[in-house]
């Protein structure tokens, strides 16, 4: 069964079906493009294209597909173009010859924009649930070690003492930034494009707003010739997955070095590590690698849109087909590795002795040691020349930060005072760092109290 062909005296080769035909994935959008479909018979009910009678055995006889495709093989030897197709074929063994009333006054355009914005919707409210569950655990890990102490990396050399909470809400404020491009992108979304027929407009008198609250939308598309060639939205919501993504593979790199041999910061769990088929002593952070991997693959499905959508003239071109499989990959990988990453940081163990140790045998503490002086009067150039000075000796000397004794700082220079050797602990040089936004102890405790609840809001 086709949607056309009057027109037509001959039918498609065999070659060209094959190369156009989308049912083989765009089958995922049934279920929107039945909702979509009954609330289309309901609007023309309204203005009077079908009887009560009709729309009651239409809208009967979607749910009853419905029904049908939750069991298996409900697609088994089905050779329809599309699924908008399956669709009508099915509705129409169905219904009867009341099917054919249904395509009146819509265009399969605007069909399709109706599906896969109810589509995408969904994929966002899911990711959207993801991320807060994996903020929740980073907040969750953080309070876990309220007072570990890391060294923060630049050019990834040690460079200033962190809290392990403070490093984690880093993390939670990009995933935080995640979150709002994907509510963005949902706004833009959730506009319902019924109405626009091919191009033109529809020239039956649809309540547009009524079906659009009718299936969830927040309003009307504003212009026909836009939305038959509109997928700013699914690559609104294809960047805001690739940025997701971005984040999780940063963070998968670092948890990946700091749970190697080398840092020995963290332990990952057994339940998201596996071994080597050869070396018997290996434990590979494997779960991490995957979600580095696949942030590949959703910036190539933004990539492989975007670039087709570039040179299109206005309106609807077959082109279009090709954007549903890159929404398919994205919306897959986003989601898997959300939850990937929510289960590794839920089971990962922080070593904390052994970051700390990392920080007191290192420099970390020369910045608080330049700003001291500078806090003292000693215009912060020359102080940044002093402190280089005492680092440089140490390193020469074979001296860590604590083997310096208050009067040996003295000593080196004049410009020290004995009290500021208690800025060789890095613990005390944080304490000076409570500015909203710092990894001061109380300005973390604070940040951390915030975090829950803007969390709290996202649940709500």
């Amino acid at each position: 069964m086709k949607l056309w062909g009057g027109r037509f005296e001959g039918g498609p080769s065999e070659v060209f079906e094959r190369f156009s035909e989308s049912l083989s994935f765009d089958r995922k959008l049934l279920e929107p493009d039945i909702r979509g479909s009954q609330a289309f018979a309901r609007a023309l009910a309204r203005v009077g294209v079908l009887s009560e009678e009709e729309c009651r055995r239409i809208v009967e006889a979607f749910d009853g597909i419905l029904e049908d495709a939750r069991r298996p093989g409900f697609f088994d030897g089905a050779t329809d173009e599309d699924v908008h197709t399956l669709v009508i074929r099915k509705l129409k063994e169905r219904a009867g010859a009341v099917a054919d009333k249904i395509h009146t006054g819509r265009s399969r355009n605007e069909q399709v924009s109706l599906d896969i914005r109810m589509w995408v919707r969904g994929e966002i409210d899911r990711a959207k649930g993801l991320l807060a569950a994996l903020m929740e655990e980073l907040v969750r890990h953080g309070r876990c070690y309220p007072d570990a102490v890391i060294p923060g990396y630049t050019h990834l050399r040690r460079a200033q003492a962190v809290l392990w909470p403070h490093y984690m809400l880093a993390w939670f404020e990009m995933f935080a930034r995640d979150y709002e491009r994907l509510e963005q992108a949902r706004r833009r979304v959730n506009l319902l494009p019924l109405g626009s027929g091919a191009l033109a407009g529809s020239a039956f008198p649809f309540d547009r707003g009524a079906i659009a609250a009718e299936l969830g939308f927040d309003g009307v598309t504003r212009n026909s010739l836009d939305v038959s060639g509109d997928r700013d939205f699914a690559l609104d919501f294809l960047y805001a997955a690739s940025m997701t993504m971005l984040h999780l593979s940063r963070l998968a790199e670092d948890w990946i070095l700091y749970s190697s041999e080398e840092f020995g910061w963290l332990e990952l769990a057994d339940s998201v590590t596996s071994g080597s088929s050869l070396m018997p002593q290996k434990k590979n952070p494997d779960s991490l690698e995957l979600i580095r991997g696949k942030c590949g693959r959703v910036w190539g499905a933004f990539n492989a849109l975007f670039v087709t959508v570039k040179g299109l003239p206005t309106t609807y071109n077959r082109d279009l087909q090709e954007d549903k499989e890159p929404l398919f990959e994205a919306a897959a990988q986003i989601t898997a590795s959300l939850e990937m990453a929510r289960a590794v940081v839920q089971s990962a163990k922080l070593k904390p002795a052994v970051p700390a140790a990392a920080a007191e045998a290192s420099w970390v503490v020369a910045t608080d040691l330049a700003e001291a002086l500078a806090r003292a009067g000693t215009p912060f150039h020359q102080a940044h020349q002093i402190v280089g000075r005492l680092v440089l000796d140490s390193v020469k000397r074979g001296r860590k930060p604590a083997d310096w004794t208050p009067e040996e700082l003295a000593a080196f220079s004049p410009d020290f005072t004995p009290e500021m050797a208690r800025l060789l602990k890095p613990v005390e040089g944080m304490r000076t760092r409570e500015i909203p936004g710092g990894t001061g102890p109380q300005a973390v405790a604070a940040a951390l109290e915030e975090a829950e609840r803007r969390l709290q809001s996202m649940r709500g």
